[in-house]
């Protein structure tokens, strides 16, 4: 290739770029695009520093480090008294500029695993406005107060708050063991709770700890969606368990018993539903008698709109089969992703070493922060006041919705939580729905994404109400009823 020919390569590509193209950094990165992509074939002379100097207009210096640059990394390889060259040990590795836009290898690019998790997934980028549910309202957490517990461990030197610790910071499971004594009715030890990175890690972490691939796991359904993805991404089988008025309707006499059964007995996700005392039973019995584990996601108990505290399953089982999760991305904020398991006492020596292994836990500061935020009270005034916006909210979007599509939908729970389940009692495409009321700038979960089976799946929608106020609610539910009343009367 004429060396005049390089030259104009060169310049078009860095041109190309994003802005400052003139900077060192770019110009490397320009010759550097040009060899991969084969449009610079090994044993082609670059021109020399001087000639890109006055046709760049940049700095000779700037120029002789990025060919020096290159030279080191194996892009560009030069002998005494002859040209700057591409590499030609290139010439044998990497696709030709000609096969750029073929695939890297043959097949498809994901892992079967790596597929089913991208297929299978369904969270929103949108993640404010109506009717965006388990979204809190952000505009009404004391970030004030947040600030100043976090400066009060940044601002001096905590040399202990950044090693590593196994299974979380000690405070603060001290602190969580008495707030779930007198929020939760459980009684558990410091010893007995790791801190960890969200619900998902620890979902995948109950998955990792007690399960070998291809068990057997019992989901709700419709159930939370991302719990069955990460089981499923750990390579266990979800079985599909039908959800009634009461719960999780487990089968009379199963053939072979799951490793683990995924509940959410205090407001079931989505539905709302609690489960009865009798399930309850049920459920432990089973896992007492089958040697199951079950996880408990009380993902949203603590926003509840009625004076009594439903207990948790692990507060009222006899034996140790029960984990519970809990979260702070409803009652705090969601970018905070700290979460916590209760495992039983048996388990916690693994449990910590476990999650040490596979994650290596980190995040300190804001878990004294934290522990502060709970023991001095914020936590509790903070629910204190939300529960009565979200309630307000609540009625206003039951009212609006309820009033005037009536008989077209029934709904469950709205006892607790941030969104309200709302089924079709007549057939209604909710997906087509939800794509529509999107193109107007609603944002609503098609209650069928939520089910497995699809020999019992349900239309519907699911609506959050806490992260808007009243009059967005109700000018939003103007919207969406009419769209349900017309798709009502074509379907």
């Amino acid at each position: 290739m004429d060396k005049s020919l390089c030259a104009e390569l060169i310049r078009s590509r860095l041109e190309s770029q994003a802005s400052e193209s003139r900077s060192p950094a770019n110009l490397y990165l320009a010759i550097r695009r040009l060899i991969l992509d084969r449009e610079l074939p090994a044993g082609t002379p670059l021109p020399p520093t001087r000639v890109l100097t006055a046709e760049l207009g940049l700095s000779r210096s700037t120029v002789v480090r990025t060919y020096e640059k290159l030279r080191v990394e194996g892009y560009l390889q030069s002998r005494a008294g002859s040209a700057t060259l591409v590499s030609e040990a290139l010439s044998l590795s990497g696709p030709s500029h000609a096969q750029r836009g073929r695939p890297w290898r043959q097949g498809k690019p994901l892992s079967r695993r790596g597929t089913e998790i991208a297929r299978r997934a369904t969270s929103s980028p949108i993640q404010s406005g109506a009717f965006v549910p388990g979204v809190p309202d952000l505009r009404l957490f004391p970030f004030a107060t947040w600030r100043r517990l976090m400066s009060r461990y940044i601002c001096f030197e905590q040399r202990h708050l950044a090693r590593y610790s196994q299974g979380g910071y000690g405070p603060l499971k001290s602190v969580l063991a008495e707030y779930l004594r007198a929020s939760r009715m459980m009684s558990c030890s410091p010893r007995q709770i790791v801190i960890v990175n969200g619900s998902h890690q620890a979902i995948d972490l109950c998955a990792r700890m007690l399960c070998d691939e291809k068990d057997r796991v019992w989901m709700e359904d419709p159930g939370y969606w991302g719990a069955s993805n990460v089981l499923r991404a750990s390579g266990l089988q979800i079985e599909p368990i039908a959800v009634d008025e009461q719960g999780i309707s487990l089968p009379a006499d199963p053939d072979s018993p799951p490793r683990l059964i995924f509940v959410s007995p205090s407001s079931q996700y989505p539905t709302g539903v609690v489960m009865s005392l009798s399930r309850r039973i049920k459920l432990l019995e089973l896992a007492e008698a089958q040697n199951c584990w079950i996880i408990e996601d009380d993902y949203d108990n603590e926003i509840r709109y009625h004076p009594y505290t439903i207990g948790s399953l692990f507060g009222q089982a006899r034996s140790q089969r029960v984990l519970y999760l809990g979260t702070f991305s409803k009652t705090m904020f969601p970018g905070l992703r700290l979460a916590y398991l209760v495992v039983p006492e048996d388990l916690a020596e693994a449990f910590a070493i476990g999650n040490a292994e596979l994650y290596r836990e980190g995040r300190m500061i804001e878990q004294a922060a934290l522990a502060e935020f709970i023991e001095e009270g914020h936590l509790s005034t903070h629910l204190r006041r939300v529960r009565n916006i979200y309630q307000e909210r609540r009625n206003v979007l039951r009212k609006a919705v309820e009033s005037r599509l009536g008989d077209l939908v029934s709904t469950s729970g709205g006892l607790a939580g941030l969104h309200l389940p709302y089924f079709f009692n007549h057939a209604i495409d909710d997906v087509a729905l939800s794509r529509e009321m999107l193109e107007a700038g609603i944002v609503l979960r098609p209650l069928s994404m939520y089910y497995e089976d699809s020999r019992h799946c349900r239309s519907g929608m699911i609506l959050g109400f806490a992260a808007v106020d009243a009059q967005t609610i109700e000018a939003a539910a103007g919207q969406l009823c009419a769209a349900v009343e017309r798709r009502s009367q074509r379907e």
